[in-house]
């Protein structure tokens, strides 16, 4: 059986969350500028998609491509550390300080931001070859929807900065799910189909992604959108970026630690009070550390 026990996924969790914070500089600013730049890219091809079939549905059903080659590769995601590194802090896990945790976080968010801006930076050209001509029909359509994703929500004026937040805590409860959804499998089909589900619910259903956005309305600045760099600060990359925060860790990562990780129900019934009343050999303690250190290396 590929499938994990949540128990047992909840435990990768925490592991990977204690291996990100400890990852170096390098290593985690790499791996962060190559996930937003194939996000990016899965973000370009699911508009691409829609603008050409004129289903939404249909760029919905193929934007996870993205997400699940660079979840595959090893790449990190904003969205996901945000689940995932705090974890590891709230378990006392030995090393991991909250400065560790916010060092991994702004370092994967500027690596993101960075993978974004490159790739829309090469389709801004391709949309306009080299701007020498005015955007094509998919450019035009990036161009409108950071229009109406920044000074769309801005006529709202604070019901519309609400509206942004909890699209972006909606937002991340699904990508997050998806993270986390990886790891109940152990097979690459399995982790692709449970990835696949909440990521396809979140795209469609138009929630505000942090990473995605830093393609789409950097974009929409050079293919003449009609919004400012100080509009799409505010009025949406900021506030996405708090919503994604809470929508991850407060739906996702806590919850699931809560429940799986710092509670776990006791035995009942004859067994467990003939292990309360018979005493048994004991292992080998240094047998069982090494078996506790090969798992945690496996997962």
């Amino acid at each position: 059986m590929s499938y994990v026990a949540p128990s047992e996924f909840v435990r990768r969790m925490i592991d990977a969350g204690e291996a990100k914070v400890f990852m170096s500089t390098r290593d985690t600013v790499i791996r962060a500028f190559m996930a937003g730049a194939i996000l990016a890219m899965g973000a370009a091809f699911a508009v691409s998609i829609t603008v050409q079939t004129g289903q939404p549905l249909v760029g919905a059903l193929l934007f996870p491509v993205g997400f699940c080659m660079l979840y595959l590769l090893g790449f990190d995601l904003l969205t996901g550390v945000f689940t995932l590194v705090p974890l590891a802090w709230i378990d006392k896990r030995p090393g991991v300080t909250l400065r560790s945790v916010l060092r991994n976080w702004g370092l994967v968010f500027l690596g993101n931001f960075a993978g974004a801006l490159t790739v829309a930076c090469m389709m801004a050209v391709t949309f306009t070859y080299a701007f020498s001509v005015d955007p094509n029909e998919i450019g035009q359509a990036i161009g409108k929807i950071g229009e109406g994703r920044t000074v769309g929500y801005a006529d709202h004026g604070a019901a519309g900065m609400v509206t942004l937040f909890i699209r972006g805590v909606l937002c991340n409860w699904m990508v997050s799910t998806g993270v986390v959804a990886a790891l109940m499998s152990t097979s690459v089909s399995g982790k692709v189909i449970a990835m696949w589900m909440p990521v396809l619910v979140f795209f469609y259903m138009g929630f505000e992604h942090s990473v995605v956005n830093m393609f789409l309305f950097p974009s929409g600045l050079m293919l003449g959108g009609d919004f400012s760099l100080g509009d799409y600060l505010l009025w949406n990359e900021i506030p996405t970026v708090l919503g994604n925060l809470v929508g991850g860790l407060a739906f996702v990562g806590l919850t699931l630690y809560a429940t799986h990780a710092r509670t776990a129900p006791r035995r009942q019934g004859p067994q467990a009070k003939v292990d309360q009343t018979e005493p048994t050999q004991s292992a080998d303690p240094a047998e069982l550390n090494r078996g506790e250190r090969d798992r945690a290396a496996s997962a």
